[in-house]
C-alpha cells in the first residue's frame, strides 16, 4: 500500500511531497488514515532543528491529528479497525510499538512513534485515544497538542487557582487554547501578549481580559498597570525566546509559578535571578502540560458535546495536505491568527 507524505529530507528546506510503502505492521502498531492534522510550531522547530543537528534525516513529521483506524497490527488491544482516533504524542495505555520506517523513491524515510503529515501512517498504539464516530475532527486534532497541554499547563504545572492571575506570553495555537483554558478556570486578569494585532483580538475573544502590542507597548509597564508591582500569579511562556523568557520571569509575583512551554534554541541562554526561587517562585519547564491523553480527551470531548468549551474559533486557517509548504510559510511569516489545519479527506 502506498501513501502520500510530507518528508522533512534537509534542514530548513520546504518539505518534500513523495509516496512512501506502507510497511506491514509489527506488534503494536496501527495503521492511521489521516483525517486532518494541525501544524504546531514543534514541527517548524524540527524543520530548523532547533534542539541541534537531526540525525534521522529523512523523517516524517506532525503529531496532532484526527484519524480512522485501518488495520492493527498483533497485541493492540486499546482501539479496533473502524475507530475514530486522535493522534497525539504524549504516551497512554497500549504498546509502546517499533518506530516504522518507510520505501520511498529518495530511499528509506523515519520516523517516530507518532507522524501526521502523511495520507496513512504506522502509529504506536499508546499514541492513540478513541473518540466518538461522529465528533468533529478538527476539534479532537486540537486535542492531540494545543489543547491537552495547554489545560496541562494550567491544571498540572501551575496549579492554577480560581480568581489567580495569568499572563500569557505568545498566543498561537498553544497561547490561545491556554488563554481559553484560564477563563474557563475563572483566572483573572488574564493578560495576553503577543506582537501581532490579529493573535491578540482572537486572544479577547477567546477570554483575555487584557491585550499587549509587545511591539508597540512597554510589556512590563503595561503589566503593572494592570496587576500592580507584585506581578502575575502564574506567567505561561509559549515562545521560546530569551529575552521574553527573562521578562516573564521578572514579571512572575515573589510566589508565583512561571511555566515554559517555548523551547529556546540550543545554547541560548536566559539570565535569570535565581534567589527568588529559594523563597516560593517556581520556575518550570512544560512537557506537554503533563497531559494523560487517555484521560483527558474524554473529558474534554464531553465539555465540548455540552457546548462548555468551543475549540473550533482555534482554527483560522484551513489548506490541503499538498499545501503544507504553504501553510508552514504562513507561520512562520505570523499570517496564522491561531491554528492552521491540513484537509486530507474533503467533507470531514
Amino acid at each position: 500500500m502506498k501513501a502520500t507524505a510530507a518528508i522533512l529530507v534537509e534542514t530548513g528546506k520546504p518539505l518534500v511531497i513523495e509516496e512512501i510503502e506502507i510497511p506491514a505492521l509489527r506488534f503494536g502498531q496501527v495503521l492511521v488514515k489521516v483525517v486532518c492534522s494541525g501544524i504546531c510550531g514543534a514541527q517548524i522547530n524540527e524543520i530548523d532543528a532547533v534542539k541541534g543537528p537531526d540525525k534521522f534525516l529523512p523523517h516524517l513529521l506532525g503529531h496532532e491529528a484526527t484519524g480512522e483506524v485501518l488495520e492493527c497490527g498483533e497485541g493492540v488491544t486499546t482501539v479496533k479497525p473502524g475507530d475514530r482516533v486522535v493522534m497525539h504524542w504524549r504516551k497512554v495505555a497500549g504498546l509502546q510499538a517499533p518506530t516504522p520506517k518507510y520505501s520511498s523513491r529518495i530511499g528509506t524515510v523515519n520516523a517516530g512513534w507518532v507522524t501526521t503529515f502523511n495520507t496513512h501512517a504506522v502509529i504506536s498504539e499508546n499514541r492513540l485515544t478513541s473518540i466518538p464516530k461522529d465528533f468533529d475532527s478538527e476539534c479532537g486534532a486540537l486535542m492531540g497538542c494545543a489543547v491537552t497541554t495547554a489545560f496541562g499547563v494550567l491544571n498540572n504545572d501551575a496549579g492554577l487557582r480560581a480568581g489567580e492571575s495569568v499572563a500569557v506570553f505568545g498566543t498561537g495555537g498553544v497561547g490561545l487554547s491556554v488563554v481559553q483554558a484560564a477563563a474557563m478556570m475563572a483566572a483573572h486578569p488574564i493578560i495576553a501578549v503577543d506582537l501581532r494585532a490579529e493573535k491578540l483580538e482572537l486572544a479577547r475573544q477567546l477570554g483575555a481580559t487584557h491585550c499587549i502590542d509587545a511591539g508597540k507597548q512597554d510589556v512590563a509597564a503595561e503589566v503593572r498597570k494592570i496587576v500592580g508591582s507584585s506581578g502575575v500569579d502564574v506567567a505561561v511562556e509559549n515562545t521560546g525566546n530569551r529575552q521574553v523568557i527573562e521578562t516573564a520571569y521578572e514579571l512572575t509575583a515573589a510566589q508565583g509559578r512561571t511555566i515554559l512551554v517555548g523551547v529556546p534554541r540550543k545554547g541560548e541562554k536566559a539570565a535569570l535571578d535565581t534567589l527568588p526561587l529559594h523563597f516560593q517562585k517556581v520556575l518550570t519547564g512544560s512537557e506537554g502540560g503533563g497531559s494523560r491523553p487517555e484521560v483527558d480527551i474524554p473529558r474534554y470531548v464531553r465539555l465540548i458535546q455540552a457546548g462548555k468549551l468551543d475549540l473550533k474559533r482555534l482554527v483560522t486557517d484551513r489548506l490541503p495536505f499538498a499545501k503544507i509548504n504553504d501553510a508552514l510559510d504562513g507561520m512562520r511569516a505570523g499570517q496564522v491568527a491561531g491554528r492552521c489545519m491540513l484537509q486530507f479527506m474533503a467533507g470531514r
